[in-house]
């Protein structure tokens, strides 16, 4: 770019001088506007002489150069090197607005890993990522990239996960944790297990996704692809009827006159306005994405989005936490404490998710001498003898079978009633934590015209319904298995308009399905999930369904802005088309209706970029 820049530069330079100092000389005078031309106009030369090899005659190259030879056949010397000049600018700034919105990319891009850290045969090696063996131990010093997925194995450190996440403050892990590749180590010496090689690791998946990205074309680039082919030929065959066919049916019509229309049609004609503002703005809109973790696919899917009437969420891990945590600890006649401890107690050896839950809650060393015995019930709970106590807990079946006296909860999720020596002791209520920003996604939504908003769930209807509830979610379908998503999501589907749009948002891993038969497929929190980028159209990097919205609201910023670049550049084409054949306008107004249209599109391009994580 600094090339072309400074070619530029001398080449304007001799093209004013030759026009302020105005030699008597004709020939001097020439002989500096050809070298300026030939300064800056070279390498198109070149391109339009390669691609008519080639077989691709009809394009911005090829008329160029028509148009300014043709210029200069009839003596029109600066406005040939003006048309050259100024075209060349305007290629020199569509650069410098591709180079500004590759920078959203190129943080993203800077993931690749250089090198890794292997222990082998008791030292350290420095290795490609590509040559690492999963169960290998790599070792991850303070600002290093992480090469590869892996488990931490020894040390404590903190992360740097904002290319991957977009998400500013660093994430702490320690032994046991699970670290993703593209992540940068901030503070201390980590030892790593990997658990997948270079090829099927996150960074690899993401750099791919985003490499790809482009190869999708939308509609509006497939039109104006189409567009420039059929309509490039047909200006050129207008142009040339237009510079031979008055002259020999209108009387005293001089050829140069018309000629010089034809070659004005000819540098008017040109379709870069279109040709490089519409990809240029879905490349925005794609950049601006990834910048705050949004990975788009391809433009097609950008395009989609702006369309969207119905979102479809699923409910575990999406709209809520997917973990169980207690919410609640309710005693009777005994401490809060107390009643936590001797339930933690009782679920000391049970593996399952609530036991997990509540033990976590308790958060304390669990001395198994006290606990004496413990015996599942099936489908009622856990009887247990803790030192010199007989505890139970469990469910209400549980409580009716051992005819203990207790109060009924109506709290919405998984209730543990506990009971100590025959006496009711209280209840400990487990359910699954909405996110933070859920309520606000469904009220954005709302806002931004999404006509329904639905949510799917395998668990029960009270907890279900409950959720719903609570984020004013439109509709709820409950105690659904996979098939029974997929067959909702095509009902679903029946009720948007033609144009419309369905999307769904999952976690990637249960609803690969429904994720591929929505129009588009939403991946939620799918971060180093291959079933999430592979399934899905768009991966939101962090497990904030709030991101939906800053999706939705960049994909219609995006198509506003291609709207207008494609019925202004049309426009003023049309318009200067028509004054330059019947010879109002000049090769100046040519040359603004080309080159000036495409800057002044390709700055309202630019104007994608300017979305904000909110």
């Amino acid at each position: 770019m600094k090339k072309k820049r400074n070619k530029i530069i001398i080449s304007l330079i001799l093209f004013l001088f030759a026009i302020i100092v105005n030699f008597n000389n004709e020939l001097i005078n020439n002989a500096i506007f050809i070298s300026s031309y030939i300064i800056v106009g070279f390498e198109i030369l070149k391109k339009a002489l390669r691609n008519i090899k080639k077989g691709k005659v009809f394009d911005e190259n090829f008329l160029m150069t028509i148009a300014t030879i043709g210029a200069f056949s009839i003596g029109e010397f600066p406005e040939a090197v003006a048309v050259m000049l100024f075209y060349q600018i305007g290629e020199l700034f569509q650069s410098y607005a591709v180079d500004k919105s590759r920078k959203s990319i190129s943080t993203l891009m800077d993931i690749r890993p250089d090198f890794a850290n292997v222990e082998r045969n008791g030292e350290l090696q420095k290795v490609s990522p590509e040559d690492v063996r999963i169960r290998e131990i790599i070792v991850v010093k303070p600002g290093e990239k992480i090469p590869l997925d892996g488990i931490v194995l020894e040390g404590k450190t903190t992360l740097d996960t904002k290319a991957l996440t977009g998400e500013s403050l660093p994430k702490e892990v320690t032994e046991g944790e699970e670290v993703l590749s593209g992540t940068i180590n901030l503070s201390g010496v980590i030892k790593i297990e990997v658990t997948k090689e270079y090829g099927e690791s996150t960074v690899s998946k993401i750099l791919d996704l985003v490499e790809n990205a482009s190869s999708k074309k939308s509609k509006s680039e497939n039109f104006i692809t189409k567009f420039a082919r059929y309509y490039t030929p047909i200006v050129v065959i207008i142009a040339v009827i237009l510079a031979i066919l008055p002259p020999l049916i209108i009387k005293d019509a001089s050829f140069s006159d018309w000629i010089y229309r034809a070659l004005s049609f000819l540098v008017v004609s040109c379709p870069c306005a279109l040709v490089i503002s519409i990809p240029l703005s879905f490349f925005g809109g794609i950049g601006g994405a990834s910048k705050i973790g949004i990975l788009i696919k391809g433009s097609n899917y950008l395009e989609q989005l702006s369309k969207t009437e119905i979102v479809v969420f699923d409910k575990t891990g999406t709209l809520t936490e997917g973990v169980f945590e207690v919410q609640k600890v309710e005693p009777i006649g005994i401490e809060k404490e107390e009643l936590l401890k001797v339930t933690a107690y009782a679920e000391n050896y049970s593996n399952h998710p609530i036991s997990a839950s509540i033990k976590k809650a308790y958060n304390k060393l669990i001395d198994e001498k006290q606990v004496i015995k413990t015996e599942e019930l099936s489908g009622l709970g856990i009887e247990a003898k803790i030192n010199d106590k007989d505890v139970l807990v469990g469910n209400e079946k549980l409580m009716n079978a051992k005819q203990i006296d207790y109060t009924k909860s109506n709290d919405i999720g998984t209730i543990l009633y506990v009971a100590i020596d025959g006496k009711y002791a209280g209840y400990i209520l487990i359910a699954d934590k909405i996110k933070e920003d859920s309520e606000k996604t469904i009220k954005s939504l709302k806002k931004n015209n999404i006509k329904q908003t639905v949510m799917l769930t395998g668990d029960r209807e009270n907890v279900g319904e409950n959720v719903a509830n609570k984020l004013g979610i439109d509709k709820v379908y409950t105690e659904l298995l996979p098939d029974g998503k997929v067959e909702k999501v095509e009902n679903l589907l029946k009720m948007k308009s033609i144009k419309g749009k369905l999307a769904f948002v999952g976690d990637g891993i249960n609803d690969a399905p429904v994720l591929a038969l929505a129009d588009i497929g939403i991946a939620m929190g799918g971060l180093g999930s291959d079933a999430a980028i592979e399934a899905a159209d768009i991966v939101i990097m962090t497990d904030e369904p709030s991101k939906i919205v800053n999706a939705i609201q960049l994909s219609k910023r995006t198509m506003r802005i291609v709207k207008e670049n494609i019925v202004f550049a049309i426009f003023i084409k049309v318009l200067v088309l028509i004054l330059s054949a019947f010879g109002v306008s000049t090769m100046w107004e040519a040359v603004f209706a080309d080159v000036g249209v495409s800057i002044i599109a390709i700055v309202n391009a630019l104007r994608v970029l300017r979305i904000k994580n909110k």
